[in-house]
């Protein structure tokens, strides 16, 4: 299992890389750290880091990535140096990528407005005011949940959503008025046909 860290410096060097350092702030990687464990969660039903995540004034936090960059405040971070780095698996590349194609071009802040209208967040903090200090932990059921729903939203946002789904859709329409009836176990043959 990686660690908090590794994450937090992928995404750094990815904003340097895309020309969006002047973006990356502690407060970025705080919230794209959560995106990224509720992502792969949902995907792979186990943790990518092991380190807890808080439920802090503006959002989700992991204190040890976040006590890290600390001394940065709000300012941009670093980029860090390449005998720093851990080397992160295709598997984990790739849910890190999908995270900073969605959510890196927010701002910080419209991060932090986005995980306060979310459950996770919320349910951890009860019903504390929203600018009350907390360490509640998010619990990693209620981030694969909302890894499950960030999913569906961005696959719903791909240019090739719409396209598929009409498909699909007029596909089933013509093989309906091609049948007067689908058989018992017909419906699992047609839907594998469609996806064949």
């Amino acid at each position: 299992m990686v660690q908090s860290l590794d994450i937090a410096k992928y995404f750094i060097i990815k904003a340097y890389q895309e020309g969006q350092d002047q973006l990356i702030t502690n407060l970025k990687i705080q919230k794209l750290l959560y995106y990224s464990q509720c992502l792969y969660l949902a995907l792979y039903h186990e943790p990518l880091f092991s380190e807890e995540i808080q439920a802090w004034r503006y959002g989700p936090v992991c204190p040890p990535a976040y006590h890290f960059y600390s001394e940065f405040e709000a300012q941009q971070l670093p980029i860090p140096q390449s005998e720093t780095l851990t080397e992160l698996t295709l598997e984990i590349k790739e849910v890190l990528d999908e995270v900073w194609e969605y959510f890196g071009t927010y701002h910080a802040y419209d991060l932090s407005a986005l995980t306060h209208i979310e459950f996770p967040w919320k349910k951890a903090r009860q019903s504390l005011p929203p600018q009350a200090a907390s360490n509640a932990v998010i619990l990693l059921e209620d981030m694969r949940l909302l890894g499950e729903e960030k999913l569906l939203e961005i696959e719903q946002a791909h240019p090739c959503y719409g396209p598929i789904v009409a498909a699909v859709v007029q596909q089933a329409h013509e093989n309906s008025e091609n049948s007067d009836s689908i058989q018992q176990g017909g419906a699992y043959d047609w839907l594998k046909s469609l996806l064949a």
